[in-house]
C-alpha cells in the first residue's frame, strides 16, 4: 500500500533532575554538597532512508516518545544522557508542525537528519548552588520538559521530470519504454492509482528520474477523480512532460485536454504551473492522415513557445529524441528551493515568552501564584530546611512575585497559595 501522508505525535525526553546530596565519608568532616546534575532527555530525530518508499508504518504507530535523562546522583555523579530516538522516513519527506502549519524540515537527501523535538536539559545538582556563604544548599534544579508536538509527514517524491496528462493518454506506457519501470498498463482510465518512478539511462553516466502520477481530470481541484492528492509528487521536478493523445481515439480533443490540465496545475500551484513543459503528442501510430494532424498540432503549440514531440509509446517511435532533448534542457535548468524561507518554522521567532508567573485573587481572598517559574521553584526547595526557604523567599523577591502581590493589594496575614504550598504573607 502506498501511503504518502501521515500525522504522528512525538515527545522528546525530559531532562533528569539534579540531586541533593552531601558527602559522607569516615574521617571526612563536613564533606559538603556533592549532588550531580541530571542527564539530558533524548531528542526525536527523523532520518531520510532511501530504502523506504512509503509512510505506511506511520498508519499503525502514531506516538513516539524518547527516554528521559537519568537523575543526578551523589558523589558528583552526572545522570546519563538519554539516547536520541531516530525515526526513519522516505527520502523526500516534508515535515510540518500541526500547530503553526509551518515546515520543520525537508529531508530531500538520503541520510539527511533533523531534530523535530528537542529533549529537555538536565537540572543542576545542589553542588552547583554552593557558595562561600551558602555552603550546604538543600535544593537542586529539576530537569526541563522535552518538546512535544503533533507533526504531519508528507512524502514528495524526488524526480527531475514529471509526467502529466489526462487518464489513458499513455503516460505509463511512456514511462515503461523510457525507463526500466514496470507500471501497470491497461486500456481504461485510472489504471495508475499511485505514483511511479523510473530512471532514464542514456549512457555515459547520463540519467534522470521521471515521475508518473495518476491522471488528473477536469475539476480535480474540487476533488473530482483522484483530485490533486498526487500532484505534490511532481513539485520537486524541474521539467514537465505533458502527454496528450493526438489520435483522438477516445473522442477527446488534445487541444482542450492540454488547457484543462494546465488549468488544474494552476489551481494547485502557480509555481508548478510555471514549470517548463515539453508537449508529447502520443499515439501517432493510430493516425492515418500522412502527418497532417501532427503538423497542425505542432504548428499551433510551437507558435505558443512550446517544444513538441510526436511519438508512439507502443512502437517506441520518437521516444529517444524526447529523452535526449529533456536531458539537455535539465542541464540548463538550475535546481531551486521548493519552499520560501518564511514557510519554515523558526525556533527563535516562534518562541513565545510565556509569563513566568501570574497572580490572581479568588473569591475567598486567597492570592494564587502560578506559572512555570513557580512550578520549578517549588520542586527545588525543601520547606523543612531553613536555608532552602531563605533561597525560596529570595527567589520570589528577585523574580518580582512580591512586588506583584503588593500591586494586587496583599496585606499582612493574607493567605498566599503557590499550587500545594500555602503561607501567610508577612511584611
Amino acid at each position: 500500500m502506498f501511503v504518502d501522508k501521515a500525522k504522528i505525535f512525538v515527545k522528546a525526553g525530559n531532562g533528569g533532575n539534579g540531586a541533593v546530596s552531601f558527602h559522607r565519608e569516615k574521617y571526612v568532616a563536613a564533606g559538603g554538597p556533592d549532588g550531580g546534575d541530571g542527564g539530558n532527555g533524548g531528542n526525536i530525530v527523523l532520518e531520510a532512508d532511501a530504502n523506504l518508499s512509503t509512510l505506511l508504518d506511520f498508519k499503525y504507530k502514531r506516538k513516539y516518545s524518547a527516554k528521559a535523562g537519568e537523575d543526578g546522583r551523589s558523589g558528583n555523579c552526572h545522570g546519563k544522557n538519554a539516547e536520541d530516538l531516530v525515526i526513519k522516513v522516505p527520502v523526500g519527506t516534508v515535515v510540518y508542525d500541526c500547530l503553526t502549519g509551518l515546515i520543520l524540515c525537508d529531508l530531500s537527501e538520503n541520510g539527511a537528519t533533523a531534530i523535530v523535538a528537542k529533549g529537555g536539559k538536565g537540572g543542576f545538582g545542589n553542588k552547583r548552588f554552593a557558595t562561600p556563604t551558602r555552603q550546604i544548599p538543600r535544593y537542586s534544579k529539576p530537569g526541563l520538559k522535552g518538546v512535544e508536538r503533533e507533526i504531519v509527514l508528507e512524502l514528495k517524491l524526488i524526480a527531475d521530470v514529471g509526467l502529466v496528462g489526462m487518464p489513458n493518454v499513455g503516460k505509463s506506457t511512456f514511462l515503461s519504454v523510457a525507463t526500466r519501470a514496470q507500471p501497470k498498463i491497461a486500456n481504461y482510465h485510472f489504471t495508475t492509482l499511485t505514483p511511479n518512478l523510473g530512471v532514464c539511462e542514456l549512457g555515459e553516466g547520463r540519467s534522470f528520474v521521471i515521475a508518473d502520477i495518476p491522471g488528473v481530470i477536469e475539476g480535480a481541484f474540487e476533488g473530482v477523480g483522484l483530485g490533486h492528492d498526487f500532484l505534490r509528487h511532481i513539485e520537486r521536478t524541474r521539467l514537465l512532460f505533458h502527454v496528450v493523445d493526438i489520435s483522438g481515439i477516445e473522442g477527446r480533443d488534445p487541444y482542450s485536454d492540454f488547457e484543462i490540465i494546465n488549468n488544474e496545475l494552476m489551481q494547485y500551484s502557480e509555481k508548478l504551473a510555471g514549470r517548463e513543459q515539453i508537449i508529447i503528442a502520443n499515439k501517432t501510430d493510430l493516425l492515418y492522415d500522412d502527418g497532417e494532424t501532427v503538423e497542425k498540432f505542432k504548428a499551433h503549440f510551437e507558435e505558443l513557445g512550446y517544444k513538441v514531440f510526436a511519438i508512439s509509446g507502443a512502437t517506441k517511435t520518437g521516444v529517444k529524441e524526447v529523452l535526449l532533448y529533456a536531458y539537455e534542457r535539465l542541464s540548463n535548468i538550475p535546481k531551486e528551493e521548493l519552499y520560501d524561507e518564511d514557510t519554515f518554522y523558526n525556533e527563535e521567532l516562534m518562541q513565545v515568552d510565556e509569563a513566568p508567573f501570574t497572580v490572581t485573587v479568588d473569591e475567598e481572598g486567597v492570592f494564587n501564584v502560578e506559572g512555570p517559574f513557580i512550578e520549578k521553584l517549588i520542586f527545588m526547595v525543601d520547606p523543612n530546611d531553613y536555608e532552602s526557604m531563605q533561597y525560596f523567599q529570595r527567589a520570589l523577591r528577585q523574580k518580582g512575585v512580591i512586588d506583584e502581590l503588593d500591586a494586587k493589594g496583599v496585606k499582612e496575614g493574607d493567605l498566599v497559595r503557590l499550587y500545594d504550598v500555602e503561607f501567610e504573607y508577612v511584611l
